[in-house]
């Protein structure tokens, strides 16, 4: 038999309650909740850049966009921060 105490804290990180509460963007802790892991955890996958969705770093904080964590919530697959980006990987144009 589940206890209550858990089956809340299972429905305050399903997709349907983040995408109806939580904003933009995240801390790393909560997110790390949502896939079940501890905060130190979570932080450790961050400096080694293979938290499973997108982290914004600004100036010494880190913020986890929620977007990202949703996808990869409903998707199983990580979106990690080293993906190409389109900026890097099509050629600038010459004016």
């Amino acid at each position: 038999m589940t206890s209550q105490n858990s089956e809340m804290q299972h429905d305050t990180f399903s997709p349907d309650y983040i995408r109806a509460t939580w904003s933009g963007t995240a801390s790393v802790e909560a997110a790390a909740k949502a896939f079940g892991m501890s905060r130190s955890k979570g932080y450790d996958l961050v400096r080694r850049d293979e938290f499973p969705c997108r982290v914004l770093l600004i100036g010494r904080a880190s913020r986890v966009v929620t977007a990202s964590l949703l996808r990869v919530l409903e998707s199983g697959e990580p979106e990690y921060n080293h993906a190409p980006d389109a900026l890097t990987t099509s050629p600038c144009p010459t004016a």
